[in-house]
């Protein structure tokens, strides 16, 4: 088996793998996959993924079949995996395990000094996944999948609890989770707390111009008064294996 960068002609066998690894991992409707599958992979996403430097579109190829792929992303030195599928009929086989050790290393390459994963809460193998590979569970969210809600958790390399002190307009100190986000229009925002402890919620970080906003509309929609930086549409979670 051979891990490499996903060229063009790889792009169909992604979308099957993606498939075929949500309809084995979830218990969504075939719609809801259709949609998540149509939105994540498309043409245009993939050209995203494969032109941006910060971004990592890797698979896992068997005599010249695409059984498994990984997704990730460096923000500074905030590196995060995104997805990474793996063909059902593969699983067991070590090919997660070999896709996750690439991108680490090619992301610990690029700058990065610290991995975070998220992966939904009833996901049994994908979470086990990453407590296999020594990272601890280090928050929870609340995810919205095809209108109903879902927990998400948030993992990350062992000692790393994802707070960043600063100082806000008014000289307190505040503290950025980097593991807890938003994807924006340009980059990404991260939940900000007014206690180490991250149970008073004190606003938003933006990363692209690295400035606070603490307000979100009823819609649930952040936007950065000093970049424009807007909040997207909420991503999918994987299917870790």
């Amino acid at each position: 088996m051979n891990v490499r960068t996903a060229e063009r002609g790889d792009r169909p066998a992604i979308r099957d793998v993606a498939r075929r690894s949500l309809q084995a991992s979830y218990s969504l409707s075939p719609e809801a996959i259709t949609g998540a599958v149509s939105e994540w992979y498309d043409e245009t996403a993939l050209d995203e993924a494969t032109n941006d430097e910060d971004r990592h579109l890797l698979v896992a190829d068997r005599e010249g079949q695409v059984v498994g792929f990984a997704e990730s992303e460096l923000s500074g030195d905030d590196a995060t995996l995104l997805w990474l599928h793996v063909d059902p009929a593969y699983r067991g086989e070590g090919i997660g395990t070999a896709l996750f050790e690439e991108t680490r290393e090619r992301l610990t390459e690029a700058g990065a000094d610290r991995l975070v994963g998220r992966v939904l809460a009833d996901n049994i193998d994908g979470n086990g996944f990453y407590e296999a590979q020594g990272f601890e569970q280090v928050d929870e969210a609340d995810l919205q999948i095809a209108g109903h809600h879902h927990v998400e958790n948030v993992w990350a390399e062992s000692g790393d609890d994802g707070l960043q002190a600063i100082k806000s307009a008014d000289g307190a100190t505040v503290y950025v989770d980097e593991t807890d986000w938003d994807d924006g229009s340009v980059a990404k925002f991260y939940t900000v707390y007014r206690d180490e402890e991250g149970s008073d919620h004190y606003g938003y970080f933006c990363s692209n111009c690295n400035r606070l906003a603490n307000a979100m509309d009823a819609m649930g929609r952040i936007e950065c008064d000093s970049c424009g930086n807007a909040r997207k549409p909420t991503r999918w979670d994987a299917a870790y294996l």
